[in-house]
């Protein structure tokens, strides 16, 4: 759904200063909801905010478990956090355990060799959108590792595709459904007899309908393996009906069952009661009372009851988004899952009433068509619609967005510009439209003459079949007697009695199919004279073009949303990364030990280079060198040089103090930036032999 969009800027009055100030606050209203709201429904995805060991860091000892902490409770599974070693074997326990909050732990064995570390995870954020990301550690030194993650990223693959067009599905068809249920029930109550209006308003159900079963199918793999051949297991089937996003699902099925009934009465008695009141009021029955039965005070009662028991399925389906995705987590979810059901309605009258008006434009047969009176009431409706738009975007853009920096900055914020940008080709259409809604007339003369000209093409169409029956029935009737004919002639009469009753069968034969195809013929001759006749208003073909433009620009602008809801918010992606760079700045001290061998006696040992707390800025430095034996080597000189090689940086040469009998210690050793930095240890044992000995480690 769209945070923000315009309608069409309806006047009430041709002309006049009221009308002028309700357009412009209406344009005004909808660029302001363009530019600040966010998508909805927008995914409050659960991001990694921080690791231990955290995410690049060199430990001097294997730890016995790893922790993560997420910006949001996440669902778990046993196998959703796995560890790798450097050979790509698990050293995991396999099953995760809540640490309080949102941080996480899954053990690990001991004895873990040193070497570089893979940490993979796949969970389920509290908004329903799966998540997955994996990072690595070391153990004593980084090393070369196989680990090879070729498993198709969660959310992705078919099963993502499938998945998000689902969605988008499920949207349209809850556009179409509650817009066009409310188009015909609060701007033109004749449109329930019409049957391109039914068909619209069904198969926006048929659309929620079967986009809602195949959620719930795709549900287990989309979250999951990713495997389309597990979108038929009944076992993560079972699953999936135990959460919350399935739990939602199946509550949107039963709504649906209720709202089959309504549209049932709406399309049935509703349109039945409607076309009694019409007869009524044009005088073809004996007062306002028919058959002891006030029809119009019984069309009002059921007026008032669909629209309470629409209003209430429409909210219970706009409710089963809120509450089971990004409303109901993050701050103030509280209020966030009523603002949101608002926001949803609000898309559903807009979008819904002008997909339904487009279709009475251009499908409505002439006797039927829409008025003016009809299209301003969905002016008005519309600019309802846009202020609660405007009002729902503004709280769903703080609440997603944050900062502007986010909006630039995130992949989020740059599709919400792409938005912005359509929203704005909705307002300059909009424009146009309130012109030629302005403009619009009954023409009670255009009317008039598409209602004689459908009755002169029934007519005509029956008169063609008529004349062409007659035609035949005299033909039969002007045939020779057979007591007029010669007598002489008796017998080759007889002899040829088949032949010509075959050939009068043919002949008859021949002349219904020309009879049949002359009606078919002055049938479409009269159905292309209604036509013209019922676009004889120029006014109403503008108004047919504007919405035709609006309505392209709609379906667009819902893809674009639909894209919106599967990715992470600009707010949460900017807090993660700020917690990522932050924790990344507090690691803590870097340890790596280097064998060396400078070939001369007594020449094999062992340097430890230390660093704390090993990120930008002043660090302290330690170099402990060891005999093979793990006794303190006592050498007469240690240098350490730092390279980033990325950036072109060092060497940056460091000469320790000795501290003591193989201590060496330099204090203030400045890293410039963050990277994959070079460590060179240069150990001279004697007054010939000396080796340099070298290994990366990310720093900062």
């Amino acid at each position: 759904m769209t945070q923000a969009i315009a309608p069409r800027a309806a006047a009430t009055t041709t002309g006049g200063v009221a009308f002028q100030v309700r357009a412009l606050l209406l344009l005004l209203l909808a660029v302001i909801g363009a530019v600040l709201a966010g998508a909805a429904p927008a995914s409050a995805h659960a991001a990694l905010t921080g690791s231990d060991p955290q995410q690049g860091a060199v430990v001097s000892r294997a730890p016995t478990q790893v922790s993560l902490t997420f910006s949001e409770k996440v669902a778990m599974s046993d196998g959703s956090v796995r560890v790798l070693d450097p050979k790509g074997k698990r050293v995991d326990t396999g099953k995760a355990t809540d640490l309080g909050g949102t941080t996480y732990g899954v053990k690990l064995h001991s004895g873990l060799p040193d070497g570089t570390f893979t940490v993979t995870y796949q969970v389920v954020s509290a908004d329903s959108h799966p998540v997955s990301g994996a990072f690595t550690f070391s153990v004593g030194a980084p090393s070369q590792t196989s680990v090879a993650l070729s498993d198709p990223a969660v959310g992705g693959g078919v099963v993502g595709a499938l998945y998000g067009f689902g969605r988008y599905v499920s949207y349209a068809g809850f556009i179409l459904l509650v817009g066009g249920a409310a188009f015909v029930l609060a701007c033109w109550q004749r449109g329930a007899g019409v049957r391109p209006v039914q068909r619209l308003v069904v198969c926006g159900w048929l659309a929620l309908t079967g986009a809602t079963l195949a959620l719930l199918l795709l549900r287990g793999s989309y979250v999951g393996s990713g495997k389309v051949g597990d979108i038929f297991d009944l076992t993560l089937l079972g699953q999936v009906l135990q959460t919350k996003a399935g739990a939602a699902l199946v509550s949107r099925l039963l709504l649906l069952a209720a709202g089959a009934l309504f549209i049932a009465v709406l399309f049935g008695a509703y349109a039945r009661r409607d076309e009694a009141a019409v007869t009524d009021a044009s005088g073809r029955s004996d007062g306002s009372d028919k058959g002891g039965v006030d029809v119009d005070a019984e069309k009002r009662d059921l007026t008032f009851g669909l629209a309470i028991g629409g209003a209430v399925v429409a909210a219970g389906l706009a409710a089963s988004w809120a509450m089971a995705e990004h409303a109901s987590t993050g701050i103030q979810a509280g209020l966030a899952m009523p603002v949101d059901v608002l926001h949803l309605l609000a898309v559903a009258v807009w979008l819904g009433g002008l997909s339904t008006l487009l279709v009475a434009l251009f499908r409505a047969p002439a006797e039927t068509q829409i008025d003016a009176v009809a299209v301003r009431r969905f002016s008005r409706l519309a600019f309802g619609s846009v202020t609660v738009l405007a009002a729902t975007g503004i709280y769903q853009s703080w609440r997603q967005v944050g900062s502007w920096s986010a909006l630039t900055g995130t992949w989020y914020g740059q599709l919400l510009l792409i938005k912005i940008g359509l929203v704005a080709v909705l307002v300059g259409i909009a424009w146009i439209s309130r012109r030629w809604t302005a403009q619009l007339s009954e023409a009670p003369e255009a009317k008039a003459m598409a209602t004689a000209g459908a009755k002169a093409g029934t007519a005509v169409g029956t008169t063609a079949g008529a004349t062409a029956l007659a035609e035949l029935r005299t033909k039969q009737a002007t045939k020779v007697p057979a007591n007029s004919r010669d007598s002489s002639s008796e017998g080759s009469d007889s002899r040829d009695a088949d032949s010509r009753d075959a050939n009068s069968a043919g002949s008859n034969s021949g002349d219904s199919r020309r009879a049949a195809q002359l009606a078919r013929q002055q049938a479409a001759v009269a159905t292309a004279r209604q036509k013209r006749l019922r676009d004889a208003d120029p006014a109403r073909a503008g108004l047919r073009r504007s919405v035709l433009a609006e309505a392209g620009v709609a379906v667009v602008l819902l893809a674009v949303t639909t894209v919106l809801t599967s990715t992470e918010p600009g707010r949460t992606e900017e807090a993660a990364q700020q917690a990522t760079s932050s924790s990344s700045q507090r690691s803590g001290p870097l340890s790596l030990k280097l064998p060396f061998d400078t070939g001369g006696q007594d020449g094999k040992g062992t340097a430890e280079v230390t660093l704390d707390p090993a990120r930008v800025g002043g660090n302290e430095m330690h170099v402990f060198v060891e005999r093979p034996n793990g006794k303190a080597f006592d050498v007469p000189e240690v240098k350490v040089a730092f390279t980033l090689a990325a950036k072109k940086i060092g060497p940056l040469p460091v000469t320790p103090d000795r501290i003591a009998t193989g201590h060496w210690s330099a204090i203030g050793v400045q890293i410039p930036m963050a990277g994959d930095w070079e460590i060179a240890v240069t150990v001279r044992t004697s007054d010939i032999d000396q080796t340099t000995v070298t290994k990366n480690a990310k720093i900062g």
